[in-house]
């Protein structure tokens, strides 16, 4: 997984490209995350477009960096689903759990 960023009106915007699976991309999201977080990003957006494959271990990781970041007084919201992302997130209720965005502009201005 590979990982690029930059900072729209004081939103980290993190964009994701690649797999998220047990042992690559897990580790990395949470280093992504914590890295964010540890130099004071409070709000973050993860733009999810260029995400190829995630399993559960990927998904775990999204929940514990959801939870990261909302304990240290964050939001973490997401743009840009893939199809078979959003269908998991709706078959685990995780839809439930996280702000999700078409368009960076409107989710940049939901901070």
């Amino acid at each position: 997984m590979k990982a690029t960023s930059h900072n729209v009106n004081g939103v980290e915007v993190i964009k994701l490209d690649g797999k998220i699976t047990i042992g690559s991309g897990d580790q990395q999201l949470r280093d992504v995350i914590g890295n964010a977080v540890n130099q004071g990003n409070s709000k973050i957006l993860l733009d999810m477009s260029g995400v190829t494959t995630i399993d559960s271990s990927g998904i775990g990781e999204l929940v514990g960096s959801y939870t990261t970041v909302t304990n240290r007084g964050g939001k973490l919201k997401l743009l840009h689903l893939p199809a078979k992302l959003n269908e998991l997130l709706h078959v685990t209720q995780l839809i439930t759990v996280f702000e999700v965005y078409d368009n960076e502009q409107q989710a940049v201005g939901s901070f």
